[in-house]
């Protein structure tokens, strides 16, 4: 048989953490649904970003996302390697002209 306080004093400390972990528990069930709410919003989320990466991508696997970027990436520097030659040499050009035609 279980044993019994002996004053009131331990009745109120009883009491007193009853309350506060009645207060935990409530607390952590508040945290709990929030949490799963939390989860089931990403999984959504995540659901409808992978079929917008398979539309747009043909893949939704980061991996082969992060290579499509940095092939992105290289093309579009050699893109602008490409016009940045392009508009020197037409500076060069009409350098050449002016000094021809003597500004």
């Amino acid at each position: 048989m279980p044993k019994t306080p002996n004053s009131p004093f331990d009745d109120q400390g009883l009491e007193k953490e009853l309350a506060s972990l009645k207060a935990d528990y409530v607390k952590l069930r508040d945290e709990k649904v929030r949490a799963e709410q939390d989860l089931a919003n990403l999984t959504a989320q995540l659901a409808e970003l992978e079929t917008k990466a398979l539309a747009e991508y043909g893949t939704a696997d980061p991996d082969e996302l992060a290579r499509l970027l940095e092939s992105k990436r290289q093309e579009n520097a050699a893109l602008v390697a490409d016009y940045r030659n392009h508009i020197q040499a037409v500076r060069q050009e009409l350098d050449a002209i002016d000094r021809d035609f003597g500004e």
